[in-house]
């Protein structure tokens, strides 16, 4: 009972913390140079571990599924399916999960230490709103880098599996890029990045939340930001089978 008790409260918190954040962006001050340096730091300092996770997620697709097209004699396709699972998929949902590993614990941990070291109640005695000018800004950013950083893992993910095509599969590189091109439409492109604004949003607020309803010292800031990563990993997976039924329902049905 406490468990359900909980978990309707966390998201009625969640939602008022939306609520208040969607208010603190329709009046001034917006904090545009804030915004900015959240988007350096949450999103090309994510740049790194999204190109190693990209380019080794499309190797080892390209690698796997090479014996199980070749049974079928279709090995020529490869391009096209690596392509599309990344788009659809795999590049939305890993891209993400790296974000709310490195970017979402850091937001929790950052903002409950603000918190128990009385850094926000201090702002709030200056007349700074702590919401317009910490949970907007990251918020923010994170809905604009997620899927810029998703269609980098998209690419470079491509471009591993066009890799392991040509040297150890022996493909000819315009073949492999032929059925890529196959793979890649309007509507893919635009189910390919409705994912990741999302999942951006989720990871955001969950590190916002989580850092805010920080409590109990140093202690909390640890437990915050690991119940940031858990929850907003979760959220992630579980939103991402309601949104590839949506996505697939609305854009992707066969003509």
């Amino acid at each position: 009972m406490n468990l359900l008790f909980n978990t309707i409260y966390q998201i009625q918190e969640m939602t008022l913390l939306v609520g208040r954040t969607a208010r603190s962006l329709a009046r001034p001050p917006r904090y545009g140079g804030e915004i900015i340096r959240q988007m350096d730091i949450l999103g090309f300092g994510s740049l790194a571990i999204v190109l190693l996770t990209g380019t080794f997620t499309g190797m080892v697709l390209a690698l796997n599924t090479a014996n199980t097209l070749q049974k079928f004699g279709v090995q020529t396709v490869t391009g096209q399916l690596v392509t599309t699972s990344l788009i659809r998929e795999l590049g939305p949902v890993l891209t993400c999960l790296m974000l709310a590993g490195r970017v979402g614990s850091g937001i929790a941990a950052e903002l409950g230490s603000m918190l128990v070291s009385e850094q926000i109640d201090a702002m709030r005695a200056l007349g700074t709103d702590p919401i317009k000018k910490l949970v907007a800004p990251r918020i923010v950013a994170l809905v604009v880098m997620a899927p810029a950083l998703t269609v980098i893992c998209d690419l470079v993910g491509t471009l591993g599996g066009l890799l392991i095509s040509v040297t150890l599969l022996h493909q000819p590189a315009s073949v492999y890029l032929a059925s890529a091109r196959d793979a890649v439409d309007l509507n893919e492109l635009i189910g390919g990045l409705i994912k990741p604004t999302v999942f951006g949003f989720i990871i955001a607020l969950v590190g916002c939340y989580k850092g805010l309803s920080t409590t109990g010292g140093t202690v909390g800031v640890g437990r915050s930001t690991t119940q940031s990563v858990v929850a907003a990993s979760i959220l992630v997976i579980a939103s991402d089978f309601l949104l590839s039924k949506i996505i697939i329902s609305l854009l992707l049905q066969p003509n």
